[in-house]
């Protein structure tokens, strides 16, 4: 599995089954658990779009996907 590790200003969608799914955001921040696993584990504070919340938020990384631009931007690297 290829799997990218977002970066800071990213945007994303949160996937997770929550009361934050389907909402769009930015990554502020990305911290990544160095482990022996075949993928980095990783934990995204996204500042959401929409909401009540002001604050960002922490998603782990399956809990959010890139939205399509910022796929290209990962590819252009």
């Amino acid at each position: 599995m290829n799997y990218n590790v977002l970066s800071v200003g990213s945007r994303v969608r949160v996937t997770s089954y929550s009361p934050f799914r389907e909402q769009r955001g930015t990554v502020r921040d990305v911290h990544t658990i160095a482990a022996d696993l075949e993928e980095p584990f990783c934990f995204y504070l996204v500042a959401l779009e929409s909401g009540q919340r002001k604050e960002p938020i922490w998603f782990e990384y399956s809990e959010v996907e890139p939205i399509a631009s910022s796929l290209v931007a990962l590819q252009e690297r």
